[in-house]
């Protein structure tokens, strides 16, 4: 079911990331709280105190130094946890350790020294609020080459978010789910074993009476983002 806030959110993506990391202890997952207005850092040092809490070893990355400086100034018990992409790529190739990393919002700026990190890493690393794509690269075959290789190699162990109309949320091991914004509250529309487009969002969404303008607008955004992959 949906949070009722950002600290029931924060829960589930906990259980929902054990549940992930127990099926795939050396994958490559996401989580993401699509909250607006949203302070990553507090949740990401509460989600490590909270892996550490239940026995594991996670490692706290930033993009950039400034980021990792101020994460050690509000986490002084997570310090020594803490790092920036920079001192993790500079340190001598074969002694990174195969524990947990937790990389905190690599945004497409990072887009080359992440899937250096993460191709080196043997371990399991949980990308929190990241957004890897890029505008910028468009369709052509740059875009597909990052979707068909380094972007197809996450899952998604935890993600909510709002949509037009409603809200979508998927937590490991369940599909994802897709709930109407009713006048009475928020109420189940579909479940889906993959994360539904925008053309399959508006059909669950309009329901028995169509899909209408707006639902045809999503139709022709979907066709066009699939002209990227």
């Amino acid at each position: 079911m949906l949070p009722a806030d950002l600290r029931a959110a924060e829960a589930q993506a906990l259980e929902a990331l054990r549940s992930a990391l127990a099926a795939d202890a050396n994958g490559r997952w996401s989580v993401e709280w699509r909250f607006e207005g949203l302070r990553v850092l507090p949740v990401a040092l509460r989600l490590t105190r909270a892996l550490v809490e239940a026995g594991l070893e996670p490692r706290l990355l930033f993009p950039d130094a400034g980021a990792a400086a101020l994460a050690r100034r509000d986490g002084a018990d997570l310090a020594e946890r803490t790092l920036d992409f920079g001192v993790l790529l500079r340190q001598p190739e074969g002694s990174q350790s195969e524990g947990l990393i937790l990389a905190v919002a690599p945004s497409p700026a990072d887009y080359a020294e992440f899937e250096h990190i993460c191709g080196n890493h043997r371990g399991p690393i949980v990308m929190l609020n990241g957004r890897l794509e890029d505008a910028a690269v468009g369709i052509g075959s740059v875009a597909r080459e990052r979707r068909r290789g380094f972007l197809s190699q996450w899952q998604v162990a935890y993600a909510v978010q709002p949509v037009d109309g409603g809200a979508l949320r998927r937590a490991h091991p369940e599909p994802w789910e897709l709930y109407r914004d009713d006048p009475d509250g928020f109420r189940l529309a579909a479940t889906f074993e993959q994360k539904p487009d925008g053309e399959l969002q508006a059909q669950a969404l309009a329901g028995a009476a169509g899909v209408g303008l707006r639902g045809n607008l999503k139709a022709i955004d979907a066709f066009i983002e699939g002209l990227r992959n």
